[in-house]
Order: structure tokens, then C-alpha cells, then sequence
């Protein structure tokens, strides 16, 4: 896909970031975050906090978008999205919409 064209006028284009903070002891593991991240920049941490729960770990903060769902979604409150400003994205990278759709 390296080859697929970039829209001239991309440094206009300024994508919203977010910094993920997550709350260790706040939370009992339940991965609302993790299943429900558009972006699938959570994961289950190998580590546990001191109840034996396993919390998100962020894999790739500066590719979070910070729609606040997993803020939304934590039962326990603990985790939650800073907000990083707008950016310019590295590459615009085309839709595929015939991929997405599952019949």
C-alpha cells in the first residue's frame, strides 16, 4: 500500500491525539476498554495490580484518538484519556470498505 497516492493538501488533515492514562488499583479487569478501543491500542497487561486483577496497558499512545469511549465504558473509573492536541497524520491511508463488511 506504499505506493497509494497522498492528498495534496494532507498537512491541512489534523487528526485529534490522546494520551491514555490508566488508574492500576482502580481497576478490576473486566477489558470494556480493551474489547471496545476503535483504535486497538489496549491491551491485557501480563502484570497484575494488588487485587490480582490484570489492567489495560496502552500499546501505541501516539496513535490514540481520544474519543474518551474507554473513559466512557470503565465501570470503576480507571482509566482516562489526556488530551494531546491535533496533529498531522504520517500517512492517509485509503478505506477499504468491501473488507469491512462481514455477511
Amino acid at each position: 500500500m506504499s505506493s497509494w497516492r497522498q492528498p495534496l493538501d494532507k498537512e491541512r488533515i489534523q487528526v485529534p491525539r490522546g494520551i491514555i492514562h490508566v488508574i492500576e488499583e482502580r481497576c478490576k479487569g473486566c477489558g470494556f476498554c480493551v474489547e471496545f478501543c476503535p483504535q486497538h491500542k489496549l491491551v491485557l497487561s501480563l502484570s497484575t495490580n494488588t487485587k490480582g486483577y490484570h489492567h489495560p496497558q496502552p500499546i501505541d499512545n501516539p496513535h490514540c484518538i481520544n474519543c474518551g469511549l474507554c473513559t466512557l465504558l470503565c465501570p470503576d473509573f480507571a482509566i482516562y484519556v489526556e488530551d494531546d492536541g491535533l496533529h498531522t497524520p504520517d500517512m492517509v491511508v485509503p478505506i477499504n470498505r468491501k473488507e469491512e463488511v462481514q455477511l
